[in-house]
């Protein structure tokens, strides 16, 4: 018997270390794998780059860095995107969205609204708070949380943005020398509101300013781009557009279907963005919509945020591929209407972290961009339809 309580002890001690294991390292390595840069030698950065990068005011409309289990307070080696790493780009303002749910077998054709969710093993795993484990609007509070715990710890690098007045206030600091990162929040897809506009409320107090509508698959509001109806806004859909419209925060259609854009944009005169995206006439894939719709979003006076990653840019995601992208970009819809939006951290490959901007500042000179033009691509377009937006 006493033997036996040793096996049954020594077992138990086995279990117990090997869940230890896989909590510790698995979590790591899923990022590690789903979010990696292509191994590359340095991009060239020339003088004259360097120093008008050192100049401009950054901001990137799109990062996922809150869904993982890595302190972003501290330089990674892992990921895309983290706080050091945006200030060695010199980046001013960064969206950190939160991602609440992702259907398994995901794709940029068709995906079932109740295929079996992605998110829920991952959030499991990385030992999140048991109350996210069955609500998508808990996770979206947790990673507004978590954005809020860095800035409290370490206020001199990054500060959470969630007015005009802290807008303004954040650039007055940068004008005057400071590296620290504003940070905002929003939402990938806005099912976190599980049906019910008051949650809303909730989202609003948490720091959350960008709404998207749709993430990979058809919800409570509409059509995604990538689901099976293909049908516009639901009659719950239109109040959560119209609610936005009264609040201080932006809108955002990535991911949405064509017809629940076309639906927003004919019932509001507010900018509309797509946070992370392409152009269809430089790349005709799924996930870029149309020119003549991106035309559209660009006359409400919002603007597409390009995005590093293959699917949006038919493969070259190179800085000199992003480049010409972007210049595609401007010929389509005009220099005022495009940003940046890299999607960092949304399990996407790049070519490049976000330290290493000011490659992308060398190639878009490269490709013959002004200074003036450069400046608004990245990052005063941005800061145009935030001043247009938060109150």
């Amino acid at each position: 018997m006493r033997a036996l309580k040793k096996l049954v002890a020594g077992f138990l001690f086995f279990i117990v270390i090997a869940i230890s294991a896989f909590l510790t390292f698995a979590p790591a390595y899923v990022e590690k794998s789903r979010n990696s840069i292509v191994p590359h030698d340095p991009y060239p950065v020339s003088k004259t780059a360097q120093a008008l990068h050192d100049t401009l005011l950054i901001g990137d409309w799109h990062a996922d860095s809150l869904l993982w289990q890595r302190n972003i307070a501290k330089r990674g080696n892992r990921g895309q995107v983290d706080i050091p790493r945006l200030i060695e780009g010199n980046v001013a303002i960064q969206v950190f969205t939160a991602v609440t749910k992702s259907p398994k077998g995901q794709n940029y054709d068709n995906n079932a609204t109740d295929a079996p969710d992605n998110i829920t093993p991952l959030v499991v795993g990385q030992l999140w708070p048991p109350r996210t484990w069955t609500s998508l609007l808990e996770r979206a509070l947790y990673q507004a949380e978590k954005l809020h715990a860095i800035a409290e710890h370490s206020p001199n690098q990054l500060s959470v943005i969630t007015s005009l007045a802290e807008l303004e206030a954040h650039l007055v600091s940068r004008a005057a020398g400071s590296k620290a990162i504003g940070g905002l929040l929003g939402i990938e897809g806005a099912h976190p509101l599980q049906g019910d506009l008051s949650n809303m409320d909730r989202l609003e107090a948490a720091g959350h300013r960008v709404i998207g509508l749709q993430h990979f698959f058809d919800n409570d509001l509409g059509g995604s781009l990538h689901g099976f109806s293909n049908r516009g806004l639901t009659d719950f859909g239109r109040s959560v557009v119209a609610d936005i419209a009264t609040r201080g925060m932006v809108l955002d259609l990535a991911h949405s279907s064509p017809k629940v854009a076309q639906d927003v944009l004919d019932m509001t005169d507010m900018p509309i963005i797509v946070s992370h995206t392409g152009i269809y006439g430089h790349c005709p894939a799924k996930r870029n919509f149309p020119d003549d719709l991106m035309r559209r979003i660009a006359a409400s006076g919002g603007v597409l945020g390009m995005g590093y990653w293959a699917e949006v840019a038919c493969g070259d995601i190179s800085p000199a591929g992003i480049a010409r992208m972007i210049k595609a970009g401007i010929e389509a819809v005009g220099v005022d209407h495009i940003s940046l939006g890299s999607d960092f951290d949304g399990s996407v490959e790049t070519a490049f972290d976000t330290s290493e901007l000011p490659a992308l500042t060398h190639a878009l000179l490269e490709a013959g961009l002004s200074e003036k033009d450069i400046r608004k691509i990245m990052g005063e377009n941005l800061i145009r339809v935030l001043r247009a937006r938060l109150k």
